[in-house]
């Protein structure tokens, strides 16, 4: 099998520069700084030292939490990014869907832009013809099709963006985390139509948190932290890694995770499991009562109106279970203070033994104020749910659900 992918030792560090505080900018600091540069610098590597091949027909997996440079390495594999250290070796053409619209002109319509993508990937005007009703048909959204696509919304994007990169014949297929912004249809979709690209002797790498999409379609994956090479083999000996090492204690210190996004109103500062009379504890129990003690903190230390909170479980392989939302029960509230502390409570858990995924999410009047994915690894410990002893099997499911037969 030829090698379709080859990467040596490449490395890619950005220099950071730190400013000083200061509340205001004068015109003389504007014009200085274009003869000098302020600050300290600072380097970051946001990928070292990876040496790995791809084979010709390949569904490859990158794995690893945000920041451990996955999203980097693909825009390397791209050549939209130069790297400082190594080379990377490709054999055939590359389409790559990093990020909403990458490589789209946003004053033409959907039907230009298509002609627009097959002529940088290197196609002739008739090749793109051969595949444009194919296209359209995946697109789905055909009578938007002479819109310019500035007026699409971020979907309608990335089902154009999706259809023109896996249809217009690249031997190497790039698909970056983007994929999330679909509706999950579209997600089936598309991971349909990657099987296929790749069942056809194409190359596929995929970039993804949902371990159920890498274990499913790709047959091998790579786990990155902090830039470097963790492992390189079979996806579920991969991911099962990846999950492993994702496990953290029960009470968590999140005011020194990174891998955050939101506007910063109010931050998630730490997490912590208890029982039903408030002490900590290493793992909740099914069947009995639950609770999990968050700490927020309030930066500004002003009134934060329309606080919603939630939390998010996981399976091992990222699929969403359930979710916990102060929004449902009818509690989105007013805080004030330097710190807000929220009991979210359990009365019966109903998850099976095993290992469970947290995210967290807070807004504050509808604006992302803190949002941290896989926020903490969660274990449940085995209880007696049905008072009865027993057990779903192992395989059957995650959720226990309250129930009895009448027969008669």
């Amino acid at each position: 099998m030829s090698t379709a992918i080859k990467v040596e030792n490449i490395g890619k560090k950005y220099v950071l520069r730190k400013e000083g505080a200061r509340s205001y900018t004068t015109l003389t600091d504007s014009l200085s700084s274009v003869f000098k540069a302020k600050g300290s610098k600072e380097e970051f590597w946001a990928l070292q030292n990876l040496n790995f091949e791809i084979n010709q027909g390949e569904r490859v997996g990158i794995i690893g939490r945000n920041g451990a440079g996955k999203s980097t390495l693909l825009k390397v594999l791209s050549r939209i990014v130069k790297p400082t250290t190594g080379r990377v070796e490709l054999r055939g053409r590359i389409a790559s869907l990093l990020e909403v619209g990458t490589g789209f002109h946003p004053e033409l319509s959907g039907r230009e832009n298509i002609f627009l993508n097959g002529s940088i990937l290197g196609m002739s005007k008739a090749e793109i013809k051969s595949k444009f009703d194919e296209i359209v048909a995946f697109y789905e959204v055909e009578k938007f099709l002479d819109t310019p696509v500035k007026r699409y919304s971020s979907g309608m994007y990335v089902r154009l963006a999706f259809a023109v990169a896996a249809h217009l014949e690249p031997e190497i297929l790039i698909v970056d985390e983007v994929l999330a912004v679909g509706d999950a249809e579209f997600q089936r979709k598309c991971l349909g139509k990657m099987k296929d690209v790749a069942g056809s002797g194409r190359t596929v790498i995929l970039v993804s948190h949902n371990m159920a999409a890498v274990q499913h379609l790709c047959e091998r994956a790579i786990y990155l932290r902090n830039g470097n090479l963790i492992e390189s083999g079979p996806s579920e000996q991969v991911i099962g890694t990846y999950m492993r090492a994702a496990q953290g204690p029960a009470a968590a210190n999140l005011a020194i995770r990174e891998d955050r996004s939101g506007n910063g109103k109010v931050r998630f500062n730490s997490l912590a499991l208890r029982d039903a009379k408030g002490n900590a504890v290493s793992a909740l129990t099914c069947g009995q009562e639950g609770r999990i003690a968050l700490q927020l903190n309030n930066p500004g230390k002003s009134t934060i109106n329309g606080l919603m909170i939630s939390l998010g479980i996981d399976d091992h392989l990222g699929n969403r279970i359930v979710l916990l939302s102060s929004e449902v029960t009818g509690q989105i509230t007013n805080v004030s203070g330097d710190n807000v502390n929220v009991n979210v409570i359990i009365p019966r858990l109903p998850l099976k033994q095993g290992t469970y995924g947290l995210t967290l999410f807070a807004s504050s009047n509808g604006e992302v104020a803190d949002w941290i994915q896989d926020a903490v690894m969660m274990n449940v410990d085995a209880g007696d749910y049905y008072n009865s002893g027993k057990m779903p099997p192992d395989g059957q499911g995650h959720i226990c659900i309250d129930h009895r037969f009448e027969i008669k």
